[in-house]
């Protein structure tokens, strides 16, 4: 297993994921902030659900992060005739050796795509759950192991809802974290039109990384450090979203695990190997607002999801500023906390 027992080996780790980054930010121009959560998700075991209007860059993303890693994907197009066996696979009868072989679907793949994924039936949307959550599908009662890396990067529109299937609470859960791409800039647009007018800027992509670096970089990431106080800081946040009045349904004890593994990616993507507090803080909107369900009263307010996670951010007190101690045997330079009131974002 990779550990930080030298700045060099963090270093080298880092280079990686700048190589990965820049190979992104190429095809997605000016969203610096996404492509870093992406690479988050990635790093943290996750995976990431794409949420926003049609024609702002949702697909180009996902294949974007996909070809930059050397290693398998497969591109699902959620349709509302998709079936559950078009994704895990089916078995076939042979007749030659008159047993059934079983076709693995799209879902064995290190990089899923899944294209509108709420144009599909719940029943189908089902099919990836085991397969988000236990990184292994059971078909006829065979259970198959899936690939590592593994991450399942999924988009949907907000609008266009005629005819489309909500995912339901369970499928939303299994997402670490959600992100809107949001329109660009006018120079970042300008810039578009005069670098990919008339190319596609995926064609000339080439992997910059391979998928056993990206393992190692999963193993790097387990191994950051993260204090007592700040899982205490990561499950507070949960924890008052649980009794927060706008709020019909909180976060789930899966949504905590995900805001730590994605805190410890953050450091280390950072180049840290101890989480702080601002890493929680930085991610916790991402990580838990898609899980929550506000109260009828608080949408007739045009109350949202991440505002109230702001204002539990805001309310919530957060652990002093850190200090330095040396000679520690997990987190070389790890920092302890006291506590301080909340600070304002």
């Amino acid at each position: 297993m990779t550990t930080y027992d030298d700045r060099a080996s963090l270093t080298d780790l880092t280079a990686t994921v700048e190589r990965v980054r820049s190979s992104v930010e190429g095809v997605i121009e000016g969203k610096p902030e996404v492509v870093r959560l992406s690479l988050t998700v990635l790093l943290a075991e996750g995976h990431l659900l794409i949420e926003d209007v049609p024609g702002v860059g949702k697909t180009m993303l996902a294949k974007a992060l996909a070809r930059s890693i050397d290693c398998s994907v497969r591109r699902i197009q959620f349709t509302p005739d998709l079936l559950p066996s078009d994704i895990t696979g089916v078995s076939i009868w042979d007749q030659q050796r008159r047993d059934f072989e079983f076709k693995p679907g799209a879902i064995f793949a290190q990089i899923v795509i899944g294209d509108e994924i709420n144009r599909a039936s719940p029943k189908t949307q089902s099919a990836l759950l085991e397969s988000m959550e236990e990184r292994q599908v059971t078909i006829d009662g065979t259970t198959y192991e899936l690939p590592s890396p593994f991450m399942v990067v999924a988009t949907q529109n907000p609008v266009e809802m005629e005819g489309t299937y909500p995912l339901p609470e369970a499928q939303r859960d299994r997402f670490m974290a959600r992100v809107s791409i949001g329109y660009p800039s006018a120079d970042a647009e300008l810039q578009m039109l005069d670098i990919h007018g008339g190319v596609n800027p995926l064609d000339d992509l080439q992997p910059v990384a391979h998928a056993h670096e990206i393992v190692k970089l999963i193993d790097a990431v387990r191994t950051v450090h993260v204090a007592e106080p700040v899982r205490r800081y990561a499950v507070d946040l949960v924890a008052a979203t649980r009794t927060h009045p706008d709020l019909r349904l909180g976060a789930s004890p899966r949504a905590t695990l995900h805001l730590l593994r994605a805190a410890k990616a953050s450091a280390a993507l950072s180049g840290r190997d101890f989480a702080l507090p601002d890493d929680v803080q930085a991610l916790a909107v991402a990580v838990l607002a898609h899980r929550l369900l506000p109260t009828a009263q608080a949408q007739l307010n045009r109350r949202t999801a991440e505002q109230v996670v702001q204002e539990i951010l805001q309310r919530t007190p957060v652990p002093a500023a850190p200090q330095q101690h040396s000679g520690l045997s997990m987190g070389r330079g790890a920092p302890t906390y006291g506590q301080q009131p909340p600070r304002r974002l």
